[in-house]
């Protein structure tokens, strides 16, 4: 009947968004530890908080158990260096997609793999390990003297005392080294779960192609199994019959000082091991992640599968997924950077995000939301959610200075990167932020980079429209009311309507004129100055 249920819920959320409350301290704990060496790039916290990213992944994730969730966030954030890995991936998305029943039976299995204490997993071959105490010689010494004088004790009755008197050195010990097991006590049971899963997983014989030398690692933690059972034991005594052999269990653990002893040679064994850990955790996590990905698509009305080019941007009916009832935009660039104008939420930073988080999830998880897309393998920098940092004393404009030097810096590295940038230098004067701007656009469009960024100014059009493709987005005055399309249009912006909208907000008549004046003297000035 539990079955039958487990299955009903699996079905019933294939397809939906979880509804989970997300620990991203747990989430991201894999991640974090993890030496990203192969990967083309590992995204900055930076431009992950420019780019909604946590939004993003709560949107995305549909794993079943907290391996696939660490591992597909993982996967989100490591851009790789090629796409080895699609080819196979979307064989084993096509197989789940034909066969429901291997999907929903590799579920079933991921979904003892569900529980909190599973995020612990990994700290068993990324983290240090506790080391045994100064004391332990004395372990080995006391556990075989307690043993000793109980089976002796019916000869000599004296010898209670010895065994009394050592079992008060034990008690001492044995707490102490709680301290110790506490960290463990979830994650080494669990590890013998994982292990068990990627088994049976492992018998199916399309996933045998993710890692076909799996199975020495599975025996690798088999080896040791008995010894981590005791652990796992222990993890599941509940209720008030298990309370009682829980006590006795306890009991026993302090007169021979079992857990000292057991816990101690796991991790010596666990430390010796950790490549093979590793290569189990990220079996099941791809597994897990790869039907994650097949749901997601279930739910989404429009998606696809990306073409990887080399310097070419193209796009029909890209969308933003985390936008409601968001408008559809087509874009192709060929080898050049854009430059965006337009007013306030007339949409151009949402356009950057999308532009930027569907090249992420193209190069990660071979999904776009889009009818079509041809995107570059690059590396992505941001500079769009700046500001001040009080603690470390810094302007906004000095955290937009540091962040924009970062991009100069990885332009020159012969690598292609894509940089999104929101309204540069925004934090100085016109003049300024003018001529900086057009310099740093200029050099960081070089090379094999691609550029988007927006603007408020003009005057970059004109200076920077031979280096740059030109769009923009517009809002349509009409009476009192102030409409967006939020549809990108090719070339510079050439309505102002800032001072308009002033207008249909009520401000005073005088202040319009006024305003209206300088601007209409400024446009003069300017025009004679070119």
């Amino acid at each position: 009947m539990g079955r039958k249920k487990d299955i009903e819920r699996i079905e019933a959320s294939f397809g939906s968004r979880k509804e989970d409350d997300f620990n991203f301290e747990l989430i991201e704990k894999y991640s974090k530890n993890k030496k990203n060496k192969d990967v083309l790039q590992y995204l900055s916290d930076k431009t992950c908080n420019d780019l909604d990213f946590n939004e993003l992944f709560m949107f995305i994730d549909r794993t079943t158990s907290k391996v696939g969730q660490q591992t597909l966030y993982n996967q989100l954030r490591s851009i790789p260096k090629n796409s080895n890995t699609d080819e196979l991936d979307e064989e084993i998305i096509q197989e789940l997609t034909q066969d429901s029943e291997l999907r929903i039976r590799s579920q079933l299995l991921l979904d003892r793999l569900s529980k909190f204490d599973v995020y612990y997993i990994s700290s068993l071959f990324q983290d240090e390990h506790q080391k045994p105490p100064k004391w332990f010689f004395m372990v080995p010494l006391l556990s075989f003297t307690s043993l000793l004088s109980l089976i002796m004790m019916p000869f000599n009755p004296v010898l209670f005392f010895v065994f009394l008197a050592v079992f008060i050195v034990n008690l001492v010990i044995h707490y102490l080294n709680k301290n110790s097991l506490i960290q463990y006590l979830g994650s080494l049971p669990k590890l013998l779960i994982l292990n068990n899963v990627a088994t049976k997983l492992y018998k199916i014989s399309i996933y045998q192609k993710t890692k076909p030398n799996l199975s020495k690692s599975i025996k690798t933690i088999n080896k040791i199994r008995n010894r981590m059972s005791f652990f796992r034991l222990e993890a599941q005594l509940q209720g008030d019959f298990e309370a009682i052999f829980w006590t006795v269990l306890e009991l026993f653990k302090i007169a021979f000082l079992l857990e000292p002893l057991l816990l101690f040679g796991i991790l010596k064994r666990l430390d010796a091991k950790r490549e093979e850990l590793e290569e189990v955790f990220c079996f099941v996590g791809k597994i897990d992640s790869l039907i994650s990905i097949l749901s997601l698509r279930k739910g989404l009305d429009n998606y696809c599968l990306p073409e990887k080019n080399s310097k070419r941007i193209s796009a029909r009916q890209l969308y933003h997924p985390l936008i409601t009832d968001c408008v559809r935009n087509d874009i192709s660039v060929d080898n050049k950077s854009i430059l965006i104008t337009g007013s306030n939420m007339s949409g151009k930073t949402s356009f950057i995000r999308t532009i930027g988080l569907n090249i992420i999830t193209g190069l990660t998880i071979n999904t776009c939301f889009a009818e079509s897309i041809c995107i570059p393998r690059s590396r992505i920098y941001s500079a769009i959610r700046i500001s001040d940092d009080l603690i470390n004393d810094k302007s906004y404009y000095f955290a937009e200075v540091l962040a924009i030097k970062e991009m100069i810096e990885k332009s020159t590295e012969g690598v292609q990167n894509l940089f999104l940038l929101d309204e540069i230098f925004k934090g100085t004067n016109t003049v300024e932020r003018i001529s900086a701007g057009k310099a740093v656009l200029s050099f960081l469009a070089n090379e094999n980079n691609i550029v988007f960024v927006s603007t408020h100014d003009i005057e970059l059009t004109d200076l920077l429209e031979n280096e740059y493709e030109l769009y923009h987005f517009s809002e349509i005055v009409d009476g009192k009311n102030v409409d967006f399309d939020y549809k990108i249009k090719a070339g510079k912006l050439k309505n102002r309507n800032a001072i308009r909208i002033l207008e249909i907000n009520g401000y005073p008549h005088e202040i319009i004129r006024e305003a209206m004046n300088i601007s209409e003297g400024l446009d003069h000035l300017t025009k004679d100055q070119q």
